[in-house]
């Protein structure tokens, strides 16, 4: 996979390579935007957004979605209550993903997970490292996409 001369996509999540993708059923709605990091819910086959604590699975997906009728209009669109969502898994492909607010990232930082499924800057003391920044990104009072190197 050759990842030279990387761009964020137009209304798409995935930038390269080729994850593991499972159809999984959104229990609740709140942060379920494409791009946003998921944990699993109350049963194997439930999605809720990841927090800072969470033991990420995957990435919400988005033009991997298998029926219309789920797909939200647009990357920035929220998924549903029980809708069916692509969730990207098993490292080794570039996604589109959600630095939260004040962090200032360097390509090749290690990330981990923030509240809402956001991604942020690895501190040295703890957190799992989900992914690793592909460009360097600031953000101040609002959060920004990121391409993000997946380690889940």
């Amino acid at each position: 996979m050759t990842m030279l001369g990387l761009r964020a996509p137009n209304n798409k999540i995935l930038v390269a390579g080729t994850p593991l993708i499972q159809e999984l059923n959104v229990e609740d709605a709140t942060n379920m935007y494409p791009g946003r990091l998921v944990i699993k819910g109350t049963n194997d086959n439930d999605v809720t957004v990841c927090g800072a604590a969470g033991i990420c699975i995957g990435w919400l997906g988005y033009e991997q979605c298998t029926n219309a009728g789920f797909m939200p209009t647009d990357k920035t669109t929220i998924y549903a209550a029980n809708a069916q969502a692509p969730v990207l898994y098993g490292g080794g492909f570039v996604v589109l993903g959600k630095l939260a607010a004040s962090q200032t990232v360097v390509k090749g930082d290690r990330l981990v997970a923030a509240d809402e499924g956001m991604v942020s800057k690895a501190a040295s003391d703890g957190g799992i490292v989900v992914g690793i920044a592909m460009e360097s990104v600031t953000t101040t009072s609002e959060a920004a996409d990121i391409m993000v190197l997946s380690l889940i």
